[in-house]
């Protein structure tokens, strides 16, 4: 079995990126918006814990799974083995 490559990082872009997103909002919601330096912070550039942050870190979170995504798929396709049957 193949994965689809282009299907794969499309998925994980989206779900990365609205990951990265939520949790923003599940902090300012329950810690309060901030301008701290998160880890996040550190990878992102521009990312931090505000609404205009969360849209960077939604940005930054869709390229860094559609990236990661389609590296995963490449591989995994290049190391599949597949027995032929006769």
């Amino acid at each position: 079995m193949k994965f689809n490559v282009k299907a794969l990082a499309l998925t994980s872009g989206i779900l990365w990126g609205v990951g990265v997103f939520l949790m923003t909002w599940w902090i300012i919601i329950f810690e309060g918006a901030s301008g701290d330096a998160t880890f996040i912070a550190y990878i992102y550039r521009g990312y931090c814990l505000s609404a205009v942050g969360s849209i960077i870190g939604l940005v930054w979170g869709f390229v860094d799974g559609l990236i990661a995504g389609a590296i995963f798929g490449w591989l995994y396709n290049l190391l599949a083995c597949e027995k032929k049957t006769a």
